[in-house]
């Protein structure tokens, strides 16, 4: 039982709409993590009320203060991530190696030279990073229940083929969409006549008279490669009144890098009532999302101290107001068998096809990502600390602007029915032994997702690390290890969505070298 051919349709190159998932991209770039030196990474990155480091320009200012000399340091890191992803019984292992240089601060002490009241205060420019977005998985399974065809159909239903065509020089409405690549690979067909639908060639025959319903099983592969940062660059100034008082203040600078690759091949294509029929050897859908942006952000926050063994602190850290351009392209290609009618000219035998943007879609927006609220205590002896953190986020408060006419309220209406407001908790403890530090730490993120899917996305981490002090030079290593769940659907159709469940863990290894003066 054969196939119908459907009419050649003509190639041509375009643009599309941007096609990635303004949801996802919110909580993706506001669900950042604490962070800043070894010794503070080691400790769960608890460090609102501890002081005395880098690492306070970016969660409390006011830390700054209880610095006693000026200082340089330095922050290399590397970050090994290993994911497994599961599809349709199938578990695919991949992993990534990433080395970073994840902080860099100078600070300035000063001394006022009194006694009592303002005793001075430290001037502090640092980098720290605080999201890393590098992260690779891909996964791959056989599937008799659906496609990424009937993605496409769905989709095109209730548009004009002209729509998604090239008309002279002027481009259809729809022409800048994967559908629309689709449409022009022969992937889906003109509506036929007496149906309300389109179809394809590589659609399963329904159930008909003295035939069952044709069972199609395709194999599915999916690469996704991401790599980029968040990176903030503090300038900030913590003030000590008389060893009880710290307040401090900085101005935040971000900047954004994300590039995202994703490709998705369906290959093998097997019909049960048809085992000869080859139509196609595969196709594949191969998309690029380039996006940078810079942002700002303010931080004030004090620390007190009513007892030596005592410190409480407290900072707000403002919404950051980014600026972003996205730049985004796709391609889909397919490999085409001998099928159909031998004299039809119009439909290419055994021929590669593609189609693809020809040259980037580029966007312009903002995006505001919530304001933070920290808290902490630390416990202080001769022997070391014991330090924690909470901290207030609302991700539900994500909101998109637009810089010329589109419009996010549906976008942003969807942050506000995905995400919620969460409680974080840090801790951490340090031991000290003459010039030696051992150190420990947890970090705790609640899944952001409102609801209940099966899915926890909370994030852990457990940490620890040693140290070294010297009169003029001192050495921090952490090492912190964290895992988390997502889950993916790689396209969306009538009914139940393809799933695939992913574990993500990775291990952070950190070295901080500082020099004092």
């Amino acid at each position: 039982m054969k196939k119908i051919v459907f009419t050649a349709i003509l190639m041509s190159f375009g643009l599309s709409v941007l096609a990635q998932d303004f949801v996802d991209n919110a909580l993706l770039f506001s669900r950042t993590r604490p962070g800043g030196s070894a010794r503070i990474q080691a400790v769960g990155g608890a460090q609102t009320s501890l002081g005395g480091d880098f690492s306070s320009a970016l969660s409390n200012p006011a830390g700054l203060g209880m610095y006693n000399r000026s200082e340089f340091t330095i922050t290399p890191g590397l970050s090994i991530q290993n994911n497994t992803s599961t599809y349709l019984g199938t578990a695919t292992d991949e992993s990534k190696t990433v080395f970073n240089i994840p902080g860099l601060s100078f600070a300035y002490h000063h001394e006022s030279g009194r006694e009592r009241g303002f005793l001075g205060g430290t001037f502090g420019v640092t980098m720290t990073r605080i999201n890393d977005l590098n992260k690779n998985f891909r996964y791959s399974g056989t599937n008799d229940q659906h496609s990424m065809i009937d993605y496409f159909i769905n989709d095109a239903n209730g548009l004009s083929p002209e729509s998604m065509l090239w008309n002279g020089s002027v481009p259809g409405d729809n022409f800048f969409t994967l559908t629309g690549l689709a449409y022009n690979n022969y992937l889906i067909e003109d509506v036929p006549a007496g149906s309300s639908t389109y179809n394809s060639v590589l659609s399963p025959l329904p159930e008909e008279p003295g035939f069952p319903a044709e069972v199609r099983t395709i194999d599915q592969l999916e690469i996704n490669e991401a790599k980029g940062a968040q990176t903030q660059w503090s300038i900030s100034y913590g003030a000590n009144f008389d060893d009880k008082l710290f307040l401090g203040a900085g101005l935040g600078i971000t900047s954004l890098r994300f590039k995202l690759r994703q490709l998705f091949r369906e290959s093998n294509f097997r019909f049960s009532e048809d085992p000869g029929y080859v139509p196609i050897d595969y196709f594949q859908t191969d998309e690029s999302y380039n996006i940078s942006g810079s942002g700002i952000n303010l931080t004030i926050g004090g620390i007190f101290r009513p007892v030596n063994f005592l410190q409480i602190g407290a900072s707000w850290v403002t919404p950051t107001y980014y600026g972003i351009v996205d730049n985004y392209t796709a391609r889909i290609d397919s490999k085409w068998n001998t099928y159909g009618i031998p004299d039809n000219t119009s439909f290419p035998d055994q021929s590669d096809v593609y189609e693809e943007f020809g040259e980037p879609l580029i966007s312009e927006y903002s995006l505001t990502t919530p304001m933070r609220v920290n808290t902490g205590a630390t416990f202080i002896s001769r022997y070391g600390f014991v330090t924690a953190d909470v901290e207030f986020v609302n991700y539900a408060k994500a909101r998109y602007n637009s810089r010329i006419d589109d419009d996010f309220d549906g976008e942003n209406n969807g942050i506000k029915a995905e995400y919620e407001n969460v409680i974080n908790y840090r801790a951490g403890a340090e031991f000290r032994y003459e010039k030696y530090r051992v150190r420990a730490g947890y970090s705790y993120m609640p899944d952001p997702f409102k609801g209940d899917d099966d899915v926890d996305r909370q994030l852990q981490s457990i940490s620890g690390g040693l140290g070294f002090r010297a009169k003029d030079f001192f050495i921090d290593l952490a090492a912190i290890f964290s895992d988390t769940e997502n889950r993916r659907s790689p396209y969306f159709v009538d009914g139940p969505d393809p799933l695939v469940s992913q574990k993500f863990r990775t291990a952070s290894y950190l070295l901080t070298v500082g020099f004092t003066f």
